[in-house]
């Protein structure tokens, strides 16, 4: 399968790109970086840069039907940078609406707060957006990683890098899911 990772020029956390993207890629999928910019995009461990990634394809070019998923990572600067970005609103909530699998954790749920598709929805996340999802007509739960099947397709949501092993987990076991 097909992989967009959607992230914003500077500020995603490392850790929550390169760890699911290298179990979907060990799985087989075809994990591809999407960004709001072409070239590269800065990575961090929590405040500090770290390495930089080559960009596939900008947002503005991307569409859903190319792809069979969405994975967000997080940090906190990455997806507060894509909420204000128009076309990565859009792309995250044309994933939603199409039911295609989407994967947010830590900070991500803010860019599915700011694209409208967490009313009715369960979800988890780094503790302090628990206010902006319940604003949003969500449900925060504080688990190590939720999925939610109450709306057009899932919606896998973990809360910190201390998670991922759950995260990925829950990734591969839906993707395997789909592709069946």
């Amino acid at each position: 399968m097909k992989i967009a990772f959607l992230v914003a020029p500077e500020g995603v956390e490392q850790v929550e790109l390169t760890e699911p993207w290298r179990e979907l890629s060990a799985a087989g999928h075809s994990p591809r970086l999407v960004s709001t910019e072409a070239g590269k995009i800065q990575a961090f461990d929590h405040l500090d840069k770290a390495d930089t990634f080559d960009v596939d394809q900008t947002v503005a070019d991307a569409t859903v039907t190319e792809y069979d998923a969405l994975i967000l990572p997080g940090g906190v600067a990455n997806p507060d940078f894509l909420r204000l970005q128009p076309d990565a609103v859009a792309f995250a909530k044309g994933f939603c609406n199409a039911g295609k699998p989407v994967a947010a954790i830590c900070h991500a749920p803010w860019l599915l707060v700011e694209a409208g598709v967490v009313r009715g929805r369960t979800l988890t996340s780094f503790p302090s957006l628990g206010t902006d999802i319940r604003n949003a007509g969500g449900t925060w739960v504080d688990e190590q990683v939720h999925v939610c099947d109450a709306g057009p397709g899932p919606l896998i949501t973990s809360r910190r890098p201390g998670d991922l092993k759950a995260f990925d987990e829950a990734i591969l076991n839906r993707l395997s899911g789909a592709a069946a």
